[in-house]
């Protein structure tokens, strides 16, 4: 920078700072990251002794990404005097300002002020990029996790529902021996009214329905059942509380992730924050209308589900059954409700990343936020819609996503799904044997090798012995095979739709 004399300060370098300074920094910037290393890598041995393999790669991810912004800051720092020497017009660079009046102080580049242009960017400049990249990162990580363990611990209530299944108090109340109508039913009571035939009615009842209880008793049980009796032998004793988690788990992984196209919106984000967008006034919002907007189709989603199975048949025998489809969602793909939420919780993100990150370089009071209800708007929505999501729409979006025409390999735990695959490995190897001539390997054999698989009966039954993620071995779960083959097609043929 100028100084009073005309003359320009210069900065001292490595060659007039003390030795003992250097190391001293050094030696901080070394323990810190040990420090840092050593807790992820405590984290990661822990999550492999329960076993949660998602969340593991979750963590895998949140490295990469790492990384990524690691070589983002090496090349800015690198490149950072030839970014600087990169020279504009001045009616080009003085277009799209994020500030109205800016602050012209900052020391040109002799190279660009010569040929009376000015810096695509100035060192100043690329320094705090790299500054709002890291915030950005940090923010988008805290904010899928905290997201995700609101939703998780909303999730761990729904215990108490799937062990009221186990009752014989339930059991009596679904008596598949009794007929009766279905708007009889508690979920055709609360989903067959007068509105629920109108679009234009039954949009309003959804909306206000995803902000009072989210996910009903009722909802829960009925889902249930029919995702059970979908994909599995009727009456089976699923836990699908804890199949839920898993999913949950497995979508965490995705979410987490910083993939290309939200390197996209990052930069589409960065653009809008010009001043003259008045962007104050609109984006903060739109997140929250994106996850009202998917709440009401959620919602939406098990009123018409209800409403299928009524066009069916108004009687029924034993429980209401409804039937998972995917042309109940948007473009007949549950998973873009997923990309959805990823979407939402980055742009919410994103936000925070900016507000903080211009807070921290330019001050509360700058030019960023110059109005306190720009201030109260930036944290108001920053911190609802985590909450939100977390509480009202993530249990919702997980009950209701599994009741696509495919279901997840999450429906078993992690050992079993390995030991299914190694068991398919094992019969195209005997199968590729056999068409060679040679004498294949029994597959009662491989079958009893696997330890996937406890025992094998002539009922045609598998007995799938595995440890639940807290380490305890739990009770045995019977799947019929017969009856797995007939909804699948076949145990060899077994396709995940969510893998």
């Amino acid at each position: 920078m100028a100084g009073e004399s005309g003359g320009v300060e210069e900065t001292a370098t490595l060659e007039t700072t003390p030795t003992w300074a250097v190391a001293t920094v050094f030696f901080i910037l070394i323990t810190v990251s040990i420090f840092i290393e050593q807790g992820l890598h405590l984290l990661a041995k822990y999550l492999g002794r329960k076993r949660r393999k998602s969340l593991l790669q979750a963590l895998n991810k949140i490295k990469s990404d790492l990384m990524l912004l690691g070589f983002i800051s090496l090349f800015l720092t690198v490149f950072e005097k030839r970014i600087a020497t990169i020279c504009i017009p001045k009616g080009i660079g003085e277009s799209f300002l994020p500030c109205q009046n800016p602050s012209t102080d900052e020391e040109e580049e002799p190279k660009c002020q010569e040929n009376g242009k000015m810096s695509l960017m100035s060192r100043a400049g690329v320094q705090e990029l790299q500054v709002l990249i890291f915030f950005l990162a940090f923010f988008h990580v805290l904010s899928s996790f905290l997201t995700f363990s609101l939703g998780a611990a909303k999730m761990k209530r729904w215990e108490h529902w799937e062990a009221e299944t186990r009752t014989l108090e339930y059991q009596f109340s679904n008596d598949p021996r009794r007929f009766q109508f279905i708007h009889q039913t508690s979920f055709g009571k609360r989903h067959l009214r007068y509105w629920s035939d109108l679009r234009l009615l039954r949009l309003p009842v959804s909306f206000l329905r995803q902000l009072f209880g989210s996910v009903y008793r009722v909802d829960y049980f009925t889902l249930r059942h029919g995702f059970i009796t979908a994909h599995f032998a009727e009456g089976n004793n699923f836990d699908f509380q804890k199949y839920l988690k898993r999913a949950l788990e497995k979508d965490f992984e995705v979410v987490v992730g910083m993939r290309l196209w939200i390197w996209v919106f990052s930069v589409l984000f960065i653009f809008f924050h010009a001043y003259v967008f008045h962007n104050y006034a609109w984006l903060p919002f739109i997140p929250l209308v994106m996850l009202l907007v998917a709440g009401t189709k959620l919602q939406g989603i098990i009123t018409k589900m209800c409403l299928d199975t009524n066009d069916k048949s108004h009687v029924i025998r034993g429980t209401l059954v409804v039937r998972p489809s995917d042309h109940f969602f948007w473009f007949d793909r549950p998973n873009f409700l997923l990309h959805l939420m990823h979407l939402i919780l980055f742009q919410n993100s994103f936000q925070l990343a900016f507000f903080s990150w211009s807070w921290y370089k330019f001050g509360l009071r700058s030019c960023f936020h110059r109005k306190t209800e720009d201030i109260v708007i930036r944290i108001a929505m920053g911190l609802l819609i985590p909450i939100l999501c977390g509480y009202v729409t993530l249990p919702l979006y997980a009950l209701v996503t599994q009741m696509g025409t495919s279901m997840g390999n999450s429906v078993f735990p992690e050992q079993v799904v390995a030991g299914l695959k190694r068991w398919r490995a094992k019969a195209r190897r005997n199968l590729a044997a056999r068409r060679r001539g040679f004498a294949p390997r029994s597959l009662d054999a491989s079958l009893e090798s696997s330890p996937s698989f406890a025992t094998l009966d002539t009922s045609l039954s598998l007995d799938l012995d595995y440890t639940t993620d807290d380490g305890i071995t739990s009770d045995t779960e019977e799947i019929s095979v017969a009856q797995t083959q007939q909804k699948l097609g076949s145990i060899h043929g077994f396709e995940f739709a969510r893998v």
